[in-house]
């Protein structure tokens, strides 16, 4: 098998190749939380290059697209709900965005999500989790988010409706499919984990329950969708943390989403307490796993890719060509997602393609503060994005410290507009 032959999905959608863009830009919203300006060139530059060397990803998973404008990743988040498309203007740039995203061949997946206990203080809004719990960060990081409050089940049910309509809304924009976000500790991951799903009713429990609110949300999907719309699960390995959510719990989940019309699943890990999608894990697993590869997740997707009868695609920290490769020989998976390389390099496919470029060179920042040092690494790779995003070249020399600070202040600047359009659409 090769990363550049196709990959036809259980739904008769063939994909051009085995390389897929993983979900990275999550920041970029113009005003009003809607694709402008800025996401239109970033893709424009992806999508250029795929066209030029007729060689684009299989599959573009776009960054997180919000389900609920109340609660967000960052305030720079785009967001689709029932009734955005309304607005003629607005249904306009979601359509530029899909066949944008298109124009190369790939396929574009947008990603849809909920960050439950995952929003961030100075956002305003009151974060809801599957139970009272908070985020608990170290260092500096450790005031960056507040306590969450338990969801309802009429709350939970509206949530799953509300994924539903999202899925709707993608598909009427003209995008290809949806991936439903079940990883990195955001709402559907929080349901997953014992350690943030402490609940004593069907929702919560063991993991048949804890599993319910994803299985119901792709069962709403499947009822909204045509049956060629592509339905995705990003789903993580483990939470990387101890009595958490671990690679037997993923296996079982994996086994009831094959009796399911899921096209593909995404294997990632962590969350922001264990930032492993970062290569960084509280109990060490990432590291140990990864001493003589760089692919975070290659022994945890092995094993997962053994129990799905679904296309698995592994994804997290790849910027080599070998290791891609070795992840389809070597670990039994079918696609291999590929997010920050991409900021770094828009020509990826057709590099790797031709025996170019083969190894990506992307920034790290090596602190003691694995919070920090996280959030750095993630802020130097925003900084190319928004350089693609401005119609500027990507920025060869980097320095973590000021990528970290000027992320902040653009964080800020970005609150106060998402806070000022929350207010007057209530």
């Amino acid at each position: 098998m090769t990363l550049f032959t196709p990959l036809t999905l259980p739904n008769g959608v063939t994909v051009q190749n085995r390389l897929c863009k993983a979900a990275m830009e999550e920041n970029m919203a113009e005003a009003g939380q809607v694709p402008g300006t800025a996401l239109i060139n970033l893709y424009t530059a992806w999508s250029n290059a795929a066209a030029a060397a007729n060689a684009g990803p299989g599959i573009i998973l776009s960054g997180n697209v919000m389900v609920d404008p109340t609660a967000m990743t960052g305030p720079g988040g785009v967001v689709l709900e029932a009734g955005t498309l309304d607005d003629p203007t607005t249904r306009t740039q979601f359509e530029t965005w899909a066949k944008t995203g298109q124009a190369g061949g790939s396929k574009f997946v947008m990603q849809i999500s909920h960050p439950g206990r995952q929003v961030f203080a100075n956002m305003g809004t009151q974060p809801v989790s599957a139970s009272d719990t908070k985020v608990n960060l170290e260092g500096m990081a450790s005031k960056m988010f507040t306590d969450a409050r338990a969801l309802t089940e009429d709350e939970i049910r509206g949530l799953i409706r509300r994924f539903a309509e999202t899925a709707l809304a993608a598909q009427a924009a003209g995008f290809d499919g949806v991936q439903v976000h079940a990883a990195h500790g955001y709402l559907v991951a929080q349901f997953l984990s014992p350690l943030t799903n402490l609940r004593e009713d069907a929702w919560g429990g063991l993991l048949e329950n804890r599993a319910r609110f994803l299985l119901e949300i792709i069962r709403a999907i499947r009822d909204r969708v045509n049956a060629d719309f592509i339905v995705g699960v990003k789903l993580n390995s483990a939470d990387f943390q101890r009595g958490g959510f671990d690679v037997a719990d993923s296996e079982q989940v994996v086994d009831w989403l094959n009796a399911e019309a899921v096209d593909f699943i995404e294997i990632s890990g962590g969350s922001y307490e264990s930032a492993a999608m970062m290569g960084n894990s509280e109990d060490g697993r990432v590291e140990r796993s990864t001493e003589k590869r760089e692919l975070f997740f290659f022994d945890f997707a092995k094993r997962i890719s053994e129990t799905a009868n679904m296309p698995v695609m592994v994804t997290g920290g790849v910027t080599k060509r070998s290791t891609a490769e070795m992840a389809l020989d070597e670990a039994g998976v079918d696609m291999v997602g590929i997010g920050r390389a991409f900021a770094y390099n828009p020509t990826l496919v057709a590099d790797w393609r031709e025996g170019d470029a083969l190894q990506i060179t992307i920034g790290r920042a090596g602190w003691k503060d694995k919070a920090m040092g996280s959030l750095a690494g993630m802020a130097m790779t925003k900084q190319q994005l928004y350089r693609l995003g401005d119609g500027l070249t990507v920025k060869r020399k980097q320095n973590a410290l000021l990528a970290l600070i000027g992320q902040q202040i653009k964080t800020a600047k970005l609150t106060k507009r998402y806070k000022a359009w929350l207010d007057a659409k209530d």
